[in-house]
C-alpha cells in the first residue's frame, strides 16, 4: 500500500478512504500487556469517519506476534521494525 492513495472504503463502500500510517494498540497473544504499533497501514475513510486496518494488515500483525518471542519488544514498535523481528516459526499451521 502506497501512502495516500485512494481506495473503497470496506464500511460505507465509498471512494473517500484513503491509505495512512498510523499507530494501534495490540494485546499480545499472552494476554501480559498490550503494545503501540506505529506506522501502521490504514484505511481513513473521509465518508463515514472510519480508521481501520485491512484484514491483511490484521492478519501479518497477529501471525508476527504469535511466532516471535514478544519478550524482545518494547511498549512500541513500529509495524516494520515489528515484522522484521526474527520468527520462532515460520509460518502459523494454525490459519488455513
Amino acid at each position: 500500500m502506497s501512502n495516500s492513495s485512494i481506495v473503497v472504503c470496506e464500511w460505507c463502500q465509498e471512494t473517500q478512504a484513503k491509505v495512512i500510517k498510523t499507530s494501534v494498540f495490540w494485546e499480545l497473544p499472552d494476554g501480559n500487556r498490550a503494545i503501540e504499533i506505529t506506522n501502521t497501514p490504514s484505511i481513513e475513510c473521509q465518508g463515514c469517519d472510519m480508521l481501520y486496518q485491512q484484514e491483511e494488515t490484521v492478519n501479518e500483525i497477529e501471525d508476527q506476534l504469535l511466532l516471535i518471542d514478544t519478550n524482545v519488544l518494547a511498549d512500541e514498535v513500529t509495524y516494520d521494525d515489528l515484522m522484521k523481528v526474527p520468527r520462532k516459526l515460520k509460518r502459523n499451521y494454525f490459519r488455513y
